[in-house]
């Protein structure tokens, strides 16, 4: 961080501190009295920016849904090609989950054993918004490109995000030691060139 950053904001600091518990503390619930211990305030001012810590954590997911969707919609406008979009869309999200290893866990759902069913459903909903984006890049390459995937394209965009969900989940059901990207490099290549085909070659 240069001197000219901006410092984040108390509301930021707690995240943040949220953020690292997930990491540090896997597999441990995580009570107000630790957080605020682990972000150096009182519970009071814990609760003077977040009124429960449901509310916190649906303030991380809202943190990964812009970071992602932000990130996609530049991979949209930049690149035009189905294929790549699928590939560089997973890319990001396997990314994003070694980058950010707590927040893997809320990824992963093993964060919110516990918590209150709200929050689970906002990470499915997250998983189903980034289906529907592989649906639609699909769906777009018989127009643009004269290609259809091999299977049908709700089959195919959930084979494609069922990639990422699993290596999120070996990369926290590891401890962080499995890499989300172990072996991508490799993977890929074999995947995407099984799940297009011409158009013409469909029957």
């Amino acid at each position: 961080m240069t001197q000219e950053t901006t410092p984040p904001s108390r509301r930021e600091q707690i995240l943040q501190g949220l953020a690292m518990m997930l990491e540090e503390d896997s597999g441990k619930r995580i009570t107000i009295a630790a957080l605020a211990r682990q972000v150096g305030v009182s519970e009071a001012a814990l609760y003077r920016h977040f009124p429960s810590k449901a509310r916190m954590f649906e303030g991380l997911i809202e943190f990964i849904e812009q970071t992602l969707f932000e990130r996609i919609n530049r991979i949209l406008e930049e690149v035009p090609e189905a294929l790549p979009r699928c590939g560089q869309i997973l890319t990001l999200v396997l990314a994003f989950a070694e980058k950010n290893p707590g927040l893997s866990r809320l990824l992963g759902g093993d964060a919110l054993t516990g918590e209150t069913a709200r929050l689970r459903l906002r990470i499915h909903q997250l998983f189903e918004r980034l289906e529907t984006q592989l649906k639609q890049v699909l769906r777009e390459a018989e127009l643009r490109e004269g290609l259809r995937p091999t299977l049908p394209i709700p089959a195919a965009a959930n084979l494609l995000i069922a990639q990422a969900e699993g290596r999120i989940s070996q990369y926290v059901r590891s401890d962080f030691r499995r890499l989300p990207t172990e072996h991508w490099d490799d993977q890929w290549p074999v995947l995407s060139a099984q799940l297009m085909r011409g158009a013409a070659q469909t029957a």
